[in-house]
């Protein structure tokens, strides 16, 4: 079995994932190739990778590394999965773009990863770079599964699954801690295993039914406690609100956190109203003070990293297990970002929807949900509809399809006129350079 990573560069992440891996006995001694554009963050990842696989592994895998472009097909060559985690652009210069540029015309961001302008940005030119990978892919390992962690998921992963013919499926671990991060702050017992049923889209998929291991329904204890932190003195403590909130007027509650939910409507961000963003506690700038931190960070502990002190506790991403589950056919379920297909009667079929998926050796088999509520179905369709006109957008390069994007785009659409749009679209167009193709 043989795993390339794309974006290896990532180190943190790549750890995980690869040590994830190795720490699995059925698939520990695959072929793993490192793939990244950046000589030094590739080389570091390297020199960590292999301390890994001699640390926990006993030396068990093969590892490889390819720099640039012109290594490409080689580090895809027969891959039999592929992890995709790149970020184009970087924190320097393009999250600045993204955050600085909107912020000249008054529109404010929380994270701008998956929503909002942010989000339609970092789309546009991630894009083009996965239509690279795919048509590398079909030439050298046209039956690879890619399994990507990149965002904005619900438009990376629509367009591969749309426009290209790789497998594919969009991983995030929002689903995965959901629900117990829910009980847990707001201190309610449970007994395991919790059952649960989650669907939507990434990063607002709906907690649509939680059970513990004795079949009591949680949802009234969760709605009742989530309405007095609302009404309480611990509001002011809370880092949760807007989902919170979600719970009061929806009637449930979401994958992603409040700082991510902030920005995917138009109800808590309002130049009009500022004293909203004290009430709900949102944290704006910060994906930029995270990508700070996590440079700095990164900065102090990469010593230790590069002289081999490095080990590793399994986490709770996906990759290791789907691919333990093909391999050995074992099954197993995953949170899967998908084309609906009638999945979600509800929302269209060219969305990429987030579902419960069965994982065996015949590849992720999504599970069929039925209607969601109406409500949690409109709130979606406020983000596939920028989902689908900016996968538009890339697929014939009109700026018409940018510009509507952002018009219907729930936050900056109560914040800005047409016209504003219009010119903040063509100011980061300008701005970003070579970092996009060229639009007409």
């Amino acid at each position: 079995m043989k795993l390339t990573f794309m974006g290896a560069g990532s180190t943190v992440f790549a750890k995980n994932v690869i040590g994830d891996v190795m720490l699995t006995d059925s698939i520990c001694d695959c072929e793993i190739a490192l793939y990244d554009i950046d000589a030094k963050r590739l080389e570091e990842s390297y020199i960590m990778v292999m301390a890994l696989n001699k640390n926990i592994n006993s030396q068990r895998a093969k590892i490889s590394k390819y720099l640039g472009v012109e290594n490409r097909k080689d580090a895809l060559r027969n891959a039999d999965f592929v992890v995709n985690a790149i970020q184009v652009g970087l924190y320097d210069p393009c999250t600045i773009i993204d955050f600085e540029v909107p912020k000249k015309y008054g529109l404010r961001q929380t994270i701008g990863d998956t929503m909002g302008v942010g989000g339609i940005f970092r789309a546009l030119r991630t894009i083009p770079v996965l239509e690279d990978f795919a048509r590398d892919m079909s030439e050298v390992c046209p039956n690879a599964w890619f399994l990507n962690y990149t965002n904005p998921m619900g438009m990376l992963t629509g367009y591969m699954q749309r426009y290209t013919g790789i497998k594919t499926v969009g991983l995030c671990h929002s689903v995965q801690g959901c629900s117990r991060g829910l009980l847990k702050d707001l201190g309610i017992d449970f007994k395991e295993p919790i059952k649960e049923k989650i669907a939507g889209i990434n990063h607002m998929g709906w907690l649509l039914e939680i059970n513990d291991a004795d079949g009591t329904d949680l949802y009234p204890e969760i709605r009742k406690r989530a309405v007095a932190v609302l009404e309480g003195e611990g509001r002011k403590d809370c880092r949760d609100l807007v989902r919170y909130e979600y719970i009061r007027r929806l009637g449930y509650y979401c994958t992603e956190s409040s700082e991510h939910n902030a920005e995917y409507n138009n109800l808590f961000i309002k130049s009009k109203y500022p004293e909203l963003i004290e009430n709900y506690n949102i944290p704006l700038d910060e994906y930029p003070r995270r990508c700070i931190g996590q440079i700095a960070r990164w900065e102090s502990a990469k010593e230790d990293y590069i002289k081999g002190n490095v080990s590793h506790i399994k986490t709770k991403e996906y990759a290791s297990r789907i691919i333990n589950s093909m391999v050995t056919d074992t099954p197993y379920k995953i949170g899967g970002n998908v084309l609906n297909k009638g999945l979600i009667d509800n929302l269209p079929k060219e969305a990429c929807v987030e579902v419960a998926c069965l994982v065996n050796k015949y590849g992720i088999q999504p599970c069929i949900q039925g209607s969601l509520p109406v409500q949690l179905a409109a709130m979606n369709m406020t983000n596939i509809n920028v989902q689908l006109l900016t996968i538009e957008a890339a697929a014939t390069c009109k700026k018409e399809h940018i510009y509507q994007a952002v018009m219907l785009d729930p936050h900056a659409s109560s914040e800005l006129s047409i016209d504003d749009i219009i010119k903040m679209c063509d100011d980061l167009i300008e701005t970003h350079g070579k970092w996009l193709p060229e639009y007409h």
